[in-house]
């Protein structure tokens, strides 16, 4: 049959006005919910082309979530591609679905698949029964007599961070708290999570730095893959999507591999994380299956890469504001050594509980830079809001900006200016449950934000007890990376060293 070019045209033009009726149709999905909405551009919705972002994921969404609030919107939507997603910016509503409704919310709706990335399936990602059953038994190690067993381990650890901040001094050197945070947390997930040495300050180049830099070093190519993970998840299951790349993989389940290996050869037993999925192993979860082993490296690799960015990040972001306002980080040296001095002269755990300013600067510093910019919900079954004309279609995407939330000036007046008196026992009462949760909320908050804390204050306390930091002039500005899938700083930050009598 002969093919004729006005046919080819005529098929191609036809193509192409159902492709654009369809982009219409998909583009008017809010508005014809009567929700209100940004208008979108092909091919990335809401969002910027991903070469030539400027603000980056959590800043967009942040400020879609700061327009509604301008124009009186109780809640929004924005599309990611071609994908609708609702933004929530009355906290009652945030509320619902986080916490009163959960039921109705079980599931983030991020994207893991457990043959081609089997560490990407962890209790962040799992969903339904198996997730239940995951925060089930991973709950007791991380109570507050867990944390108290763990104290002294991640003080041996400070050991290494006071003795490079002191080589820095003593060689005039500036400090780069970034990569110094960094470097600690990664020893003292290594040494409480799996009872391992990984002498980062003697070696910062070794495996585990190497492949957490990959991780959250980030790229046009992880923003790439997250991005098609949050809109097309089904499709990108299908085809077997990896987030992690293979070296990485190969790596920590060879690590995990060799701890498990040598414990059960040889009966050894310690109080960490790897104990407790040691004790699972042979153990069934609620469904009758036994946990397997890449099940139980993925847990691991979780409780790694979340106490190490976490913490790191936050002392990071605390030392800039604290070298900008000598004040504050005074208040803070005064707090620590009177702490000390009660404690006959040792950083104890009931100490660190007592360090009530350093915590305040710690949460402070959580509100003003959340780590985790934007929190995930999928719509598990049909939900109609509390009040409003509007039920949300199971499978539909929530994003809730955390970012946004922390730097509403109805909750944080004047939301720039760094102030730990903001967290102070009166003032938090009076926030709304919902209006700082840099750990998320409800069920499904952060399981190990205990550890996190206890570490990050930890080292806070060690760092600040005899040393005064000031900002060299090459980080006079906080410069945020756009390209990471965390908030973090874009590149070294900076400070001068100086000892305190």
């Amino acid at each position: 049959m002969e093919i004729r070019y006005q046919d080819v045209v005529i098929l191609l033009g036809s193509l192409t006005l159902c492709l654009y009726l369809y982009i219409k149709w998909v583009y008017n999905y809010w508005g014809r919910r009567n929700v209100p909405y940004q208008k979108p551009s092909f091919p990335f919705g809401n969002f910027e082309p991903l070469w030539a972002t400027k603000v980056g994921f959590h800043q967009t969404i942040a400020n879609i979530y700061q327009d509604l609030k301008v124009k009186g919107h109780k809640f929004g939507g924005l599309f990611s591609l071609l994908r609708p997603t609702f933004i929530p910016v009355d906290l009652d509503i945030v509320k619902h679905i986080l916490i009163r409704d959960f039921q109705h919310f079980v599931d983030r709706g991020v994207y893991y698949h457990e043959q081609a990335d089997p560490l990407s399936a962890n209790l962040f990602t799992v969903e339904g029964d198996k997730w239940r059953s995951l925060r089930t038994r991973l709950t007791p190690t991380f109570t507050s007599g867990k944390m108290k067993n763990m104290f002294q381990t991640v003080m041996d650890c400070g050991q290494g961070l006071e003795d490079e901040v002191a080589k820095r001094f003593k060689n005039k050197q500036p400090l780069d708290i970034k990569e110094i945070g960094a470097l600690f947390t990664t020893n003292v997930i290594g040494s409480c999570g799996f009872g391992l040495d990984c002498n980062c300050f003697e070696n910062p180049n070794n495996d585990f730095r190497h492949h957490t830099r990959k991780i959250f070093d980030g790229g046009i190519g992880r923003l790439t893959r997250t991005l098609l993970t949050l809109t097309f998840p089904s499709l990108c299951k299908r085809l077997g999507v990896v987030v992690f790349s293979d070296d990485t993989t190969k790596f920590y389940t060879d690590v995990m591999k060799n701890i498990v290996d040598h414990r059960e050869a040889n009966n050894v037993k310690r109080d960490d994380f790897v104990q407790l999925l040691l004790n699972m192993k042979n153990k069934t979860t609620s469904d009758g299956n036994a946990f397997t082993f890449n099940e139980i490296a993925a847990q691991a690799f979780l409780f790694f890469l979340a106490g190490f960015e976490t913490s790191s990040s936050t002392m990071t972001f605390a030392f800039y504001e604290m070298a900008k306002d000598q004040g504050i980080q005074d208040k803070a040296r005064e707090e620590i050594r009177r702490v000390i001095a009660k404690h006959d002269g040792k950083i104890t755990y009931e100490g660190i509980m007592e360090m009530t300013y350093l915590s305040q600067i710690f949460d402070e510093a959580l509100r003003k830079y959340p780590i985790v910019g934007t929190l995930d919900r999928i719509v598990t079954k049909d939900y109609k809001i509390p009040g409003e004309d509007l039920v949300l279609k199971k499978g539909t995407k929530i994003l809730i900006s955390q970012q946004g939330i922390h730097h509403d000036p109805e909750y944080f007046p004047n939301p720039e200016k760094f102030d730990p008196d903001r967290f102070t026992p009166e003032n938090r009462e009076k926030l709304h449950a919902c209006a700082y949760m840099p750990f998320g909320e409800g069920p499904r908050i952060c399981i190990g934000l205990r550890f996190g804390i206890m570490q990050a204050k930890i080292g806070m306390a060690l760092m600040l007890k005899d040393y005064k930091y000031t900002l060299h002039p090459n980080n006079l500005d906080m410069v945020l990376s756009t390209k990471t899938p965390f908030l973090a700083p874009a590149g070294q930050v900076l400070l001068n060293i100086n000892k305190v009598d």
